[in-house]
């Protein structure tokens, strides 16, 4: 039986074998790997290989009644199919350490790479998504922005190489990218609140960074945060390092329990 990929569940199947190999080849072995959205399961029998035990979340319905098919041994010993949402699935996911291996549809992808993220039983993940999506993640220096300071927070996101509309069928509009993540550094700080931060912080990129915070504290008080930190009131959210945003944000926050 032909399986038609579905719009609505954004389904692209990968029929490029160099790129899959390449895939596979990024990540590393590990006790135990979880895939979102095996599709057809080409990533998957690679995926086999790299780990003890492999738990696979489709949403497809259909998708699953051929992946039991394809992997009728493996799910016998070392293979778990879920048909779940993966975000809403996510503490079944979670119960274990795990890295994690996705191709994600567009419209879940940063979602679910900031699931990763916070996820302290995740201890990294190789996933294919968007080009501009992974170049927000990967950013440095003039281009970084809430979504690249918030990857930095674990370890170093790396871009690996893009993958073009013709490896994939049907081929959509636009290109893909896979990006790799390895937890290195657990974050000593409020990451929900740490995050809302970012996002006042880069709200209007253009403004100065100190025009965006009016948006959660008063002028005086950044200007005064600034000023100990050796800042310029002139500054721009992407001139500024991981390592100052964390004191702001510690001193912003700390100037609201006051």
């Amino acid at each position: 039986m032909q399986i038609k990929a579905k719009k609505y569940f954004g389904q692209n199947f990968l029929k490029d074998e160099s790129i899959k190999n390449k895939i596979i080849q990024s990540i590393p072995d590990s006790k135990k790997i979880v895939e979102i959205g095996p599709g057809l399961g080409d990533l998957t029998h690679g995926l086999l290989a790299k780990c003890e035990q492999l738990v696979c979340f489709e949403i497809d319905s259909d998708l699953i009644e051929h992946l039991k098919s394809r992997f009728s041994h493996e799910l016998e010993d070392k293979m778990q199919l879920i048909n779940a949402d993966a975000l809403k699935a996510w503490g079944e996911l979670s119960k274990q350490p795990y890295f994690l291996a996705a191709n994600l549809p567009y419209y879940v992808a940063t979602n679910i790479i900031l699931k990763a993220l916070r996820d302290k039983n995740c201890s990294g993940f190789v996933v294919m998504i968007q080009r501009e999506v992974a170049q927000k993640f990967c950013a440095k220096n003039a281009e970084q922005n809430s979504l690249s300071l918030l990857s930095c927070l674990y370890g170093e996101c790396e871009l690996l190489f893009d993958v073009g509309p013709e490896c994939f069928e049907p081929a959509p509009k636009v290109t893909s990218s896979v990006i790799k993540l390895i937890k290195n550094k657990e974050p000593d700080c409020d990451i929900a609140g740490f995050e809302s931060f970012l996002k006042s912080c880069f709200a209007a990129p253009r403004k100065t960074l100190a025009k965006n915070l009016l948006a959660i504290a008063q002028k005086e008080r950044i200007l005064r945060i600034f000023e100990q930190l050796g800042i310029k009131e002139s500054i721009r959210a992407h001139e500024l390092n991981l390592a100052l945003f964390l004191k702001i944000f510690d001193e912003v926050r700390d100037a609201k329990r006051q």
